[in-house]
């Protein structure tokens, strides 16, 4: 396989990505050419941020459309929860070239100013956010939550570059051209927070401090929860969240 096409291998894709169906009603659509995104999209603020959300590989915007976006929308933020391919009630196929790529599908589609605009990344989703201020420095703020720096290291963690008929040498290389975390989070000057329980068997603190280190601009944080895994850190923290988030959300102007 071409470099640019090896993050698309079906192995890859079938390990990381665990879609399910669900429906709810008057969805955001964004078109793609792998079919439809049915994003949700709560706009009650017309000149407020835009926070747009990217879930982890086993959930679906249906597990964040009720208290994430409730406590939001009451502090006065629109929030658009993205979808990825073939979750939800979304056409096509999920992959990590489709997830990179539709990041800027979704922003256009919602025709956001990305100076208006903050991009949240849970596990997973960590991956287009960050590709989402490497695409515009502008972007107003960023917030990575159980997110990943080394991608590498996650793809090791179930497979073998034996199996997708490649070397490691040039799996590196084709993650490097895409997902170079390091380069992207240098790059992007804005406000970041960085969340991450410090007992996270999935994704480990360390990729947290790593994100941290690497943002480029001096407005950042890093918040590491006492309680809580990788799935339940929201859940096990529900107050010192929303309050580490909303403090965050409330200092972009």
């Amino acid at each position: 396989m071409s470099e640019t096409s090896l993050i698309d291998h079906p192995i890859i894709s079938e390990r990381y990505f665990f879609p399910r169906t669900a429906h709810f009603p008057n969805p955001f659509h964004v078109a793609t050419p792998g079919g439809k995104l049915a994003c949700h999209y709560t706009r009650n603020h017309p000149e407020a941020l835009t926070v747009v959300h990217f879930h982890g590989n086993g959930e679906i915007v249906c597990d964040w459309m009720d208290g994430f976006v409730s406590v939001l929308d009451s502090i006065g933020l629109n929030v658009l929860l993205a979808e990825f391919r073939g979750y939800g009630m979304s056409g096509g196929s999920p992959s990590f070239g489709a997830i990179l790529d539709d990041t800027q599908r979704i922003i256009e589609a919602a025709e956001l100013e990305p100076s208006r605009t903050v991009l949240f990344g849970r596990s997973v989703g960590s991956i287009p956010a960050i590709n989402g201020v490497s695409l515009y420095p502008d972007m107003a703020g960023l917030v990575l939550e159980s997110g990943i720096a080394d991608v590498m290291e996650r793809l090791m963690a179930r497979l073998d570059c034996s199996e997708l008929g490649t070397t490691r040498r040039e799996l590196e290389k084709a993650v490097k051209t895409r997902m170079d975390h390091r380069s992207a989070m240098n790059g992007y000057t804005g406000p970041v927070l960085v969340l991450h329980a410090q007992n996270d068997s999935l994704v480990d603190i360390s990729h947290g401090r790593l994100l941290f280190e690497w943002a480029g601009g001096t407005r950042k944080k890093l918040h590491v929860f006492e309680k809580g895994d990788h799935n339940t850190v929201l859940f096990e923290n529900m107050s010192e969240y929303f309050s580490e988030l909303g403090g965050f959300l409330k200092t972009i102007p």
